[in-house]
């Protein structure tokens, strides 16, 4: 016998399928060179972007993992990335990163912000006073 499933497939074709849902996600880098041609591409855009230096064996970044995945659903107009300092060590030298979780918040190119830790309120605190200086 089995589960039934496709009662369930009408319902999933009558959700709504905005573009929201595809901007409010954090998008994961492995590539430093797919990382340079997207970094490139918002450079010449006013969009804020906030990336998230983290680490498999981090526990405060699997803390804020979620946290970030909020943020991410409710700042639809930012953009969150995340970035293994084990796997693009030299994105992660670049920025001058020495402890995990980072996060880094840049505009046109240049690093705007920065928080250091677990700090979910002070992240809060910043995207929003940076996200608001070009409404």
């Amino acid at each position: 016998m089995g589960a039934n499933y496709s009662t369930t497939l009408p319902e999933a074709h009558n959700m709504p399928t905005t573009p929201q849902f595809k901007k409010s996600q954090v998008i994961a880098f492995h590539s430093s060179t797919k990382w340079k041609l997207h970094f490139d591409s918002l450079k010449d855009t006013n969009k804020l972007v906030v990336i998230d230096f983290t680490a498999t064996w981090c526990g405060p970044c699997k803390y804020m993992e979620p946290v970030l995945t909020d943020f991410a659903a409710k700042y639809t107009d930012v953009e969150f990335v995340k970035i293994d300092v084990d796997e693009l060590d030299d994105v992660t030298q670049e920025y001058g990163v020495q402890s995990m979780p980072t996060f880094v918040l840049i505009r046109k190119g240049k690093v705007v912000d920065k928080i250091v830790g677990a700090d979910k309120d002070g992240l809060k605190m910043k995207i929003e006073k940076h996200k608001a200086m070009f409404i």
